[in-house]
């Protein structure tokens, strides 16, 4: 058994340096939401020298809120804006020695486009017009995915190791109590069963059959080295192997 374990890094609010020596994969802010040149380099830097996977964390234009509010960009204008970060990431990835090999969409970007087909088509020509060789990462059950995969892109499935569901397989709103997770040993004990099993428990205690690529722990959570640690520890002594999806 593999899984591939990612954090949300280069947005100058968590320990990347930490997170970098447990998870296999870092998806990078691009500007948009959070994050400046030069800090991304210097994580870029740390990726590379730890031989992490590369992501591109593509977002609405919403320094202020943090990526998390929803916009109705224009499908010709979110495709143009996707085309731009990825581009930028890339030519700073060049310079750190390493490369973007996929991309993920963040915040509310990544929530509305699960879905909404006009945004989430606009994102998909995004990754097409950038370089159709990427991977596009989203959540998994989402119809983003197949038609991501329709268009002839690779995709890979992502569950939330640090996230509530719903019995319908969608993240509860960040606004809700208990949306976001915070004990390790709970949070390990979740992950390791959707890894060994396919399962995951939903808010109302039903079980959720999910099927997940990867596990995405959020580097600006509290304690979020340490989740990741515990995550990455629980795994391993289940006879779960941590490596990147994409090379």
């Amino acid at each position: 058994m593999q899984i591939d374990l990612n954090s949300d890094l280069g947005e100058g609010v968590g320990d990347d340096a930490a997170m970098l020596d447990i998870v296999s994969s870092a998806n990078v802010a691009c500007g948009f939401h959070a994050g400046d040149p030069r800090g991304l380099l210097a994580t870029l830097h740390e990726a590379a020298a730890r031989g992490v996977a590369v992501g591109a964390h593509v977002s609405y234009p919403d320094r202020s809120g943090f990526g998390r509010r929803a916009m109705d960009v224009a499908p010709d204008d979110l495709t143009a804006d996707v085309i731009y970060q990825i581009g930028a990431l890339q030519a700073l990835a060049r310079a750190a020695g390493t490369r973007v090999s996929y991309v993920k969409p963040h915040g509310a970007l990544y929530n509305t486009t699960a879905e909404d087909v006009r945004q989430g088509d606009a994102v998909i020509a995004g990754v097409l017009g950038a370089d159709p060789g990427l991977v596009l990462m989203g959540l998994a059950g989402a119809s983003i995915l197949g038609r991501a995969r329709a268009a002839g892109l690779r995709v890979v499935a992502e569950a939330f190791a640090d996230r509530a569901y719903t019995p319908e397989g969608a993240l509860i709103s960040r606004s809700k109590p208990g949306a976001v997770l915070h004990d390790p040993d709970i949070i390990a004990a979740r992950m390791l069963r959707l890894a060994r099993e396919g399962v995951l428990e939903a808010e109302d205690g039903s079980l959720l059959r999910l099927g997940a690529d990867s596990i995405c722990v959020h580097g600006d959570s509290p304690g979020a080295v340490a989740i990741a640690a515990r995550l990455r520890a629980a795994l391993e002594a289940g006879g779960v192997a941590i490596a990147p999806f994409a090379p």
